[in-house]
């Protein structure tokens, strides 16, 4: 979307003030994924889960979105706000479950199979291809209520995070046929990584994502969305949590949850776990992008139209 040029701004402003004034001036709100690096969470105007963050992207009246996660996240909100502005700082901050599932092979999957007439339930990390083809979106936060309101007499294809939808059938009794994707930062925790860390903090209760393995949510205490997380961890009684999920989490826990001791779930290279998409994010490129408008999330109307009635009928069941 073509806009005036913003003047530069005065040399003696902090890349932080900058992207404040920026923001002012574009009448943009910030909106911030949990697994974000902690400078752009403190300077964001929510930070919060993928089910948050499209609430928060649906009941904005700012003119502009400039959302600090991956792809996908910037891409819904495009969909449900087609009228506005959508930037993201790096436009190459992808998705590893996103990848897993190009819509093109689920439109070919589903094809071969359409005598089964499968209730499509699409995990958020998708593309708005995979959301088109798709009778129903759902989070981690919600995935549990999402299946369990699905029509009974339609067998359910879950894509594309085959551990999610596992621990969903585990939680609901519901089988499904599972796509065989899965986000490369969760499974590279392990059993023996987590025992390993438990012994050494045995005082701690682990909070695992529902991504993990199932051999790592067997040894957590609770898994949840890490939404969940930060109300579980202000009112368990428990001081010492080791929290197996991306890195920047631990940024919005220790700011939210004071007083309390947060320590990252390793894996078995290193110790923590750490999104190279999620990263690609700075500072620096969130004040470009306000500045320039762009890297702009754009997309054919056909398919956007397709995908927000799935992501709309999330919202509707969720509340």
């Amino acid at each position: 979307m073509a806009t005036d040029i913003i003047a530069k701004p005065s040399k003696h402003l902090t890349l932080q003030e900058e992207i404040l004034e920026l923001k002012e001036k574009r009448n943009a709100i910030i909106l911030v994924h949990n697994y974000q690096v902690g400078e752009i969470q403190d300077i964001a105007d929510y930070v919060g889960d993928s089910l948050g963050l499209a609430y928060r992207a649906r009941e904005t009246d700012a003119n502009v979105i400039a959302f600090c996660g991956v792809h996908f996240m910037a891409e819904t909100a495009k969909i449900i706000n087609p009228e506005k502005t959508v930037i993201l700082p790096d436009k190459d901050a992808g998705c590893s479950l996103e990848i897993s599932c190009p819509g093109k092979d689920l439109a070919s999957y589903l094809e071969k199979n359409s005598e089964k007439n499968y209730y499509v339930i699409a995990y958020i990390n998708c593309s708005a291809e995979v959301k088109a083809l798709s009778d129903c979106i759902c989070t981690s936060g919600n995935a549990v209520k999402i299946v369990e309101s699905a029509p009974q007499d339609r067998p359910i294809l879950f894509v594309p995070d085959q551990n999610l939808g596992a621990w969903v059938m585990e939680q609901t009794g519901r089988k499904m046929d599972l796509w065989q994707g899965s986000c490369y930062v969760h499974i590279e925790f392990t059993r023996e990584s987590i025992s390993r860390i438990r012994e050494e903090h045995p005082n701690a209760e682990v909070i695992a994502h529902p991504e993990c393995t199932y051999a790592v949510r067997m040894l957590a205490d609770v898994v949840c969305s890490t939404e969940k997380m930060v109300t579980y961890a202000r009112d368990s009684s428990a001081s010492q949590f080791i929290v197996v999920t991306e890195e920047g989490m631990l940024h919005r826990l220790r700011k939210e949850v004071p007083g309390k001791l947060f320590i990252g779930g390793p894996t078995d290279n290193c110790s923590c776990a750490e999104c190279r998409f999620m990263k690609m994010n700075t500072l620096e490129k969130l004040r470009n992008c306000l500045r320039d408008l762009t890297p702009e999330v754009d997309m054919r109307e056909d398919i956007r139209a397709q995908a927000e009635a799935p992501i709309l009928r999330m919202l509707e069941l969720s509340r």
